[in-house]
């Protein structure tokens, strides 16, 4: 495919990305715009790499699809090898993050969190572990709701490949960022799928404090960082912030085993990841389009006998807290009586016999 090269809009250690367009003379069935990740051709490795990876993993509406490679002759006679990838109008949800100044909702974190683990669980599933989990790494596509999707594959391995030894670390080869590293990184050389939910479970602490997991900054010394993953048996701050399900998420992504660590298919059916209904009942009525009582969604069986009554009269105090009410104000619903009888139910004297299975609609 002919393309056109645009403006940059970042770069790496190895590689810079513009903004491409295809070329007129391309089929109109072509994205309007595209990103192109390029580097020179001889120390293109980690970026061919890269383009493998994505050709062996697939389709996946979670991970960023790659459009196709090229080399390009550029001026002073520099030879580039090209990858085209789709455009994330949103940058990195670091980027947004950081814009915005302050941490993100527990719903956003909720949304996001689950769109990274459904991208993770394909890559694993298809026998390859991402190795570089972090917020830089996770685009944002603002179409219809700021959708993510995980980027950057030049760091990604086989599930089980050894990797070599070397660099100058100690004699073994890092791989990914130090502050998302897990604790069988730091001290195996061991990068396997549970690395990975350790790397998410940083950035969700980093999504829910708008700070590193670990609380430093970017410059602080990586061999102290290490020493801190490594050893003992801290693991990063949990946000005070965060529902007592996102806490325990969280716990499950950090667990110091890697064999007790929670994998990605596991954290989808945890229930933080479960519809938002308790505590974001408002939310979830406006996007199902409901504009009555969204403001008072009931959380059990019992609180559909209150929505029965006038509205009105509750909230002008003719039925009290103690469910002592007025009987007139009840008789302007059709269902009062009905109404009535139930609640005097509930609150009568006599002890109610709940074992009872006759009346009751099995749900589920």
């Amino acid at each position: 495919m002919d393309w056109v090269r645009g403006r940059e809009i970042g770069h790496g250690a190895f590689a810079t990305v513009h903004i491409a367009a295809p070329a007129e003379t391309c089929p109109s069935d072509r994205p309007p715009l595209m990103a192109v990740k390029s580097c020179d051709a001889a120390l293109s490795s980690s970026l061919r790499h890269e383009r493998q990876v994505l050709r062996e993993l697939g389709e996946c509406p979670r991970i960023v699809r790659s459009l196709g490679d090229s080399l390009t002759a550029e001026r002073g006679g520099q030879e580039l090898y090209n990858v085209l990838l789709e455009y994330a109008a949103g940058g990195s949800l670091a980027d947004s993050v950081k814009s915005r100044g302050k941490p993100l909702s527990e719903s956003e974190i909720r949304r996001h969190t689950r769109s990274i683990l459904e991208g993770l669980e394909f890559v694993h599933s298809k026998g390859f572990v991402h190795c570089d989990v972090k917020l830089q790494n996770i685009l944002v596509f603002p179409n219809g709701g700021d959708e993510v999707k995980i980027a950057d594959f030049g760091l990604a391995k086989r599930a089980g490949e050894r990797l070599s030894k070397g660099g100058k670390q100690g004699g073994l080869k890092w791989r990914g960022t130090p502050m998302y590293m897990a604790p069988e990184s730091v001290n195996c050389n061991e990068y396997e799928p549970p690395s990975d939910v350790w790397a998410l479970g940083c950035a969700v602490v980093e999504m829910a404090t708008g700070r590193p997991a670990w609380g430093l900054r970017a410059e602080s010394n990586a061999y102290a960082l290490m020493i801190r993953i490594g050893v003992g048996d801290e693991i990063p701050e949990i946000p005070e912030g965060l529902s007592e399900q996102g806490k325990d998420f969280l716990m499950k992504c950090f667990a110091k085993n890697p064999k007790k660590r929670w994998t990605a298919r596991m954290l989808l059916k945890h229930p933080f990841l479960a519809v938002d209904s308790l505590n974001n009942d408002e939310e979830v009525a406006r996007d199902c389009g409901v504009v009555e009582f969204a403001d008072s969604s009931p959380r059990c069986h019992f609180d559909w006998v209150s929505m029965q009554c006038s509205r009105t009269s509750w909230e002008s105090g003719s039925l009290s807290p103690t469910l002592e009410m007025d009987s007139e104000a009840l008789e302007t619903s059709s269902d009062s009586s009905w109404a009535i009888g139930r609640i005097g139910e509930l609150a009568s004297q006599e002890r109610r016999n709940w074992g009872d299975a006759e009346g009751w609609v099995t749900v589920r």
